[in-house]
């Protein structure tokens, strides 16, 4: 299935962007496996392995994690999600999915001052889900189907007891047993995601209303953690599953940049620290969105005293706002970006293997060539994703800069 961009049109003909809404219901009560939405898996709770999953996602324009717990709370603010907080009244153990997103979609409208378009359901107890299964449920609805789910192709033969008569076939008749090729194809709902319109959604308060897409996932991804059993396998498979990278944004075994490693960080402007897209005026003046997170970052960087620098191709009056607001320095209007970085670090008297550039197009590839330590956001073009040392679970403009100022300072960007 092709990705559309998360662009819809309007009657006079103006295109604007589709609100894709990402819900993470995370209540903090459970009985098979209590605390299950913040138990490690991998790297990170549950529920942090759900946010990085949606943020490295490229159709989601929102996150929200819906929760009455303080904890997960903090958890999902610290991982780039907002949070709703969950009334008691919908927290209980007979409350349905369905009512945290309905809430969460009044969180998000009274603070968008609209209602989402697109409105998805994350379970963070599938912890294998990844980006590109988000994507796919979004599309399709995007495309034009009322609701979509992840399904899984399924090959088993299913029993049920019935009491007194035993047990008899569900997708079978006992009698019969043809060959898997000779069978209807069945599929497996995996629990993990979901996708509706809207609209449709808060008119029939159920996620399975008008034309359902089926989305096709890779089965060995496919688990539910419910009970203490399949939170075991689960953490046994994430050594195995993790390094292939969809859901986490990062490359197999890669190793993470601490301080000791970098003396300089060299960042792209668009993609990088932008989501790539521009809004014009009717005036022809550009502007762009950026995430508060990155100037924290970059403020971190600067206070723990490593020389911060930004880069850009583009000649743009946006690139140097933004450079004078974060107090660093900025070379733009630049077509060389290699040449302009190697002369930046002969100046600086900085060695290149010890600075961490951050990109996202092939216009960055000269750059990692000469750095050290060469970074793709989320969402970077694939040959760029392929040639970094190490890629940030956050796409551009969401936070991606913050993330890499938590990979060099650690607990001393927590403190700052």
């Amino acid at each position: 299935m092709s990705t559309p961009a998360p662009f819809i049109r309007t009657e006079r003909g103006e295109t604007t962007v589709t609100d894709v809404l990402a819900v993470i219901p995370a209540r903090g009560g459970s009985k098979g496996v209590p605390g299950k939405n913040l138990a490690p898996v991998g790297d990170a709770p549950l529920v942090a392995r759900a946010v990085r999953a949606c943020r490295a996602a490229r159709l989601p324009t929102a996150v929200l994690v819906s929760t009455d717990d303080p904890d997960i709370a903090a958890a999902a603010h610290s991982a780039g999600a907002r949070v709703a907080e969950r009334p008691a009244g919908i927290s209980g153990d007979t409350a349905s999915s369905e009512s945290a997103v309905l809430h969460a979609m009044d969180v998000h409208r009274a603070h968008r001052g609209r209602d989402a378009d697109v409105v998805l359901l994350v379970q963070c107890t599938s912890p294998f889900l990844t980006a590109e299964e988000i994507d796919g449920v979004a599309a399709a609805v995007l495309d034009g189907a009322d609701s979509a789910l992840t399904v899984a192709p399924f090959h088993g033969f299913l029993w049920r007891e019935a009491a007194g008569t035993g047990g008899h076939g569900v997708n079978h008749d006992k009698a019969y047993r043809p060959r898997r090729q000779d069978r209807p194809q069945d599929l497996l709902e995996t629990g993990a995601a979901y996708a509706m319109r809207a609209d449709g959604f808060r008119a029939e308060r159920h996620r399975f209303f008008g034309r359902t897409e089926l989305v096709r996932t890779d089965p060995a991804r496919v688990l539910e953690i419910d009970d203490p059993h399949d939170l075991a396998r689960a953490r046994a498979l994430a050594p195995l599953l993790d390094t292939a990278g969809p859901a986490t944004g990062a490359p197999p075994a890669c190793r993470l940049p601490g301080r000791a490693d970098i003396d300089a960080v060299v960042l792209d402007f668009d993609g990088t620290q932008t989501d790539d897209r521009v809004l014009i005026d009717s005036d022809g003046r550009e502007t762009v969105a950026v995430h508060r997170g990155d100037g924290l970052g970059i403020a971190a960087l600067r206070r723990a005293g490593l020389p911060v620098l930004i880069l850009s191709t583009e000649q743009n009056p946006v690139v140097a706002a933004r450079a004078r607001k974060l107090r660093v320095p900025v070379l733009h209007g630049i077509d060389r970006k290699d040449l302009a970085l190697k002369q930046w670090c002969e100046e600086q008297g900085i060695a290149p293997e010890r600075v961490l550039y951050a990109g996202n197009d092939v216009n960055d590839l000269p750059c990692f060539g000469l750095a050290g330590w060469p970074v793709a956001v989320a969402g970077a073009h694939d040959v760029v994703r392929a040639a970094a040392r190490a890629v940030t679970s956050a796409p551009g403009g969401a936070g991606a800069i913050r993330e890499i100022a938590s990979w060099i300072l650690g607990k001393e960007l927590t403190a700052s």
